[in-house]
């Protein structure tokens, strides 16, 4: 078993900025690769890196954050906690979390440099990937 969480919108889209996101979408991956269960949790209030969501997802057992745009100060707090994080993601949250649960996921290596920097545009051509 593995769990996977992932900041969403309300409609299931991938956030595009991790620490400014309504939700996280905690999911549950069976060793067969499909999901079994699923959960919403509320963010908190404040940036992503200077809430409680690491230590309170670490509680729930995630051991990956798929994410849109990240800074690296929220990596380095989720990293601590035990979260590994895979950047670039966006589309559709369930189905990125079934294609990293397939193994075609991979981290694209890049994080915000700050917080006003807004991740997506230019790319809504992409209906779902992380490159």
């Amino acid at each position: 078993m593995k769990t996977i969480a992932i900041p969403i919108t309300k409609n299931n889209q991938i956030d595009d900025h991790f620490g400014h996101c309504e939700y996280y979408g905690i999911y549950m991956i069976s060793d067969n690769k499909e999901i079994t269960s699923q959960e919403i949790v509320q963010s908190p209030d404040g940036c992503g890196c200077k809430s409680n969501i690491a230590a309170t997802l670490a509680q729930k057992g995630v051991s990956v954050m798929l994410a849109g745009g990240i800074g690296s100060g929220a990596i380095r707090v989720l990293n601590q906690a035990g979260i590994q994080v895979v950047r670039g993601c966006s589309g559709n949250a369930e189905e990125i979390v079934k294609q990293y649960a397939l193994g075609n996921i991979q981290d694209n290596g890049e994080s915000c440099l700050h917080h006003e920097h807004h991740h997506g545009q230019g790319h809504n051509d992409r209906q779902h990937n992380c490159h």
